[in-house]
């Protein structure tokens, strides 16, 4: 099997967040995709060891910022290769809150705030499927894609990924 070909499913970039009791965290993620339109829901794939998931179960809220292709590399790896467990990823960021006190990138394109209907658990993984209950539109710009995030960016990816492959030893 050439792992290449899974490099070619087109991806954005996202944060999604969320928060358990008075904490909040995020999360870098690219595997989002709107499912229906009326009512209007949103998948979202999740690590089962990244904070953010279990923030996710516990609250059954989360929010997703879509990132412009200017947002920084330096944040994109704040909320991809740290942890919530060691750092407080939003300190020193600009955000808001949602009504039900999730975070959102200021400098995101849109927010889009979801609560949890149903889930998927599929390996390593969960799928979450929220339906909307908040969103807007914040900046205009451009959406990052995770094509665009490799290739003029020069971003790597975390082990925590969806498709991320182990290196073969030689």
């Amino acid at each position: 099997m050439n792992f290449k070909t899974l490099e070619k499913i087109s991806y954005g970039m996202y944060i999604v967040s969320s928060k358990k009791n008075d904490k909040i965290n995020g999360q870098v993620a690219n595997s989002v995709f709107q499912i229906t339109s009326t009512p209007a829901k949103i998948a979202i794939s999740i690590n089962k060891n990244n904070l953010t998931h279990s923030f996710i179960e516990e609250s059954k809220l989360f929010c997703i910022s879509i990132l412009p292709t200017d947002f920084p590399l330096k944040l994109i790896g704040q909320f991809g290769f740290k942890s919530g467990k060691e750092i407080n990823k939003f300190e020193n960021i600009e955000y808001k809150l949602t009504k039900n006190g999730l975070p959102y990138l200021k400098n995101s394109l849109v927010f889009i705030e979801c609560k949890v209907i149903n889930f998927v658990s599929e390996g390593t993984h969960t799928i979450f499927i929220g339906e909307v209950i908040e969103s807007d539109i914040l900046n205009i710009g451009e959406p990052m894609t995770y094509s665009y995030y490799h290739e003029i960016k020069g971003g790597g990816v975390s082990k925590n990924a969806p498709h991320y492959i182990e290196k073969e030893e030689k």
